[in-house]
């Protein structure tokens, strides 16, 4: 493994510590959901001896194991049959063992939900939502549910932009398809999804009666639901747009214009479906998404996380890499997630270094900052939870004019452990 032994130009900068205000209200989750599924509109779909499938992702979303045990608790209460239903198209390494593995890594099994897991990768084809774009949706929910409720947080895409983005209907329409579904709707592109998804979410709800609601979760800046909402299946497509742009106001972000350069403390499918959510770096690399507005020379990863179950999705977005990230990684479900995604990229392995201090020194080595130029770095743990992070003594002017950030602390050195991990 190479060892990287030369000098940056201005060596390694101190750090300041920083927070950053976000919105962090969040609600009652047993309350809100007992609530929302008591509502009118909803209530009347609910009937005693009725089997129900809920249908969960593979998305980090916050307190998502109290989310689905509240809704499993309040369905049998009402004397439904329920069970859980993985809906993540080619996650889980596109197998029913590994997708039921994924649901264990956020604390839902059988044991800690009171209710069935049925995990299968067998679909039914529903038809064509236009010439040569086949619809499939999972032959166990299909087949054996009465009812069918996905459970999915709103929030922006990291691929694409539309009125309707990663929600109710893109559950609906790549998670419930599983690996054959997800591949035929990605085969299409990116470029396309701001239209077809929606366009099949309609042509699902049309043609599978048992989904006559879905609960939807926006999140705070903090990862905890802000709201829980029980929405009729009438209502997706009045209903998510608006759901998406609240998703976007509480939305954390990097208030900087500018860093040479980004270290994250770790890529995750539990923290963005992309691992690395580019709406925080700024950097999209793809034909139809423009990048910005954070612009960010280098991008430095440090770590993968655990619930990824060894799927580095997004690692081809950074610049360098440790070994101990590398080690983690696990080839057949990364690559099976970035062929079914088309984005083949996002699989590659940047420059894998020693440890943590080699990493960040060799990103800004490449930096190529002037004689006596101070450099613009920000530590984050990852790209979901923001609100305490570091920053180089050349961005602490611009950190000190902002409203929204407080700095906590005098400058320090990076401190690392004996086997070169930083310590923050």
């Amino acid at each position: 493994m190479f060892e990287w032994n030369g000098k940056t130009q201005a060596g390694l900068p101190r750090i300041i510590s920083v927070r950053q205000a976000f919105n962090t209200s969040c609600t009652n989750i047993e309350t809100t959901i007992r609530s929302e599924l008591n509502k009118p509109a909803i209530k009347k779909h609910l009937h005693p001896g009725l089997n129900a499938a809920l249908a969960v992702g593979s998305r980090g979303i916050g307190r998502i194991d109290a989310i689905v045990r509240s809704v499993a608790e309040e369905l049998k209460s009402q004397g439904l049959n329920v069970f859980i239903v993985p809906s993540m198209g080619s996650h889980g390494g596109a197998t029913a063992e590994g997708q039921a593995a994924y649901l264990a890594g956020y604390n839902i099994t059988e044991e800690t939900m009171g209710v069935p897991i049925r995990s299968s990768m067998e679909v039914v084809e529903l038809g064509e939502v236009e010439k040569g774009v086949p619809i499939y949706f999972d032959k166990l929910a299909f087949e054996k549910a009465d009812l069918i409720i996905p459970i999915n947080r709103v929030k922006c895409h990291t691929a694409f932009r539309g009125t309707v983005e990663s929600g109710l209907y893109k559950m609906l329409a790549i998670g419930m398809g599983n690996h054959i579904g997800a591949s035929a709707i990605h085969s299409l592109g990116f470029a396309r999804f701001r239209e077809l998804i929606p366009k099949a979410g309609e042509f699902i709800l049309e043609r599978v009666s048992s989904v006559k609601f879905g609960v939807a979760v926006v999140e705070n800046a903090e990862d905890l639901p802000y709201l829980i909402e029980a929405v009729p299946s009438a209502e997706f497509k009045t209903r998510e747009p608006e759901l998406l742009k609240l998703s976007w106001s509480l939305m954390p972000r990097l208030d900087f214009k500018k860093i040479d350069l980004l270290v994250v403390g770790e890529l995750g499918k539990n923290i963005s479906g992309a691992g690395l959510d580019p709406n925080v770096t700024g950097r999209f690399w793809m034909t139809h998404m423009e990048d910005g507005p954070l612009l960010c020379e280098r991008i430095v990863l440090l770590d993968l996380t655990m619930e990824s179950h060894g799927n580095a999705m997004g690692v081809g977005m950074a610049d360098a890499i440790t070994r101990k990230l590398l080690d983690k990684i696990d080839f057949h479900a990364t690559y099976t997630n970035a062929i079914t995604a088309g984005r083949i990229e996002k699989a590659r392995i940047p420059m894998v270094m020693k440890d943590d201090r080699d990493a960040i020194k060799i990103a800004l080595q490449a930096i190529g900052l002037a004689p006596g130029q101070k450099p613009r770095v920000v530590i984050i743990k990852n790209t979901l939870e923001l609100e305490h992070i570091y920053v180089s003594e050349g961005l602490a002017e611009e950190a000190r004019m902002h409203n929204s950030l407080e700095i906590m602390g005098d400058p320090q050195d990076m401190v690392f452990d004996e086997a070169g991990n930083l310590i923050l």
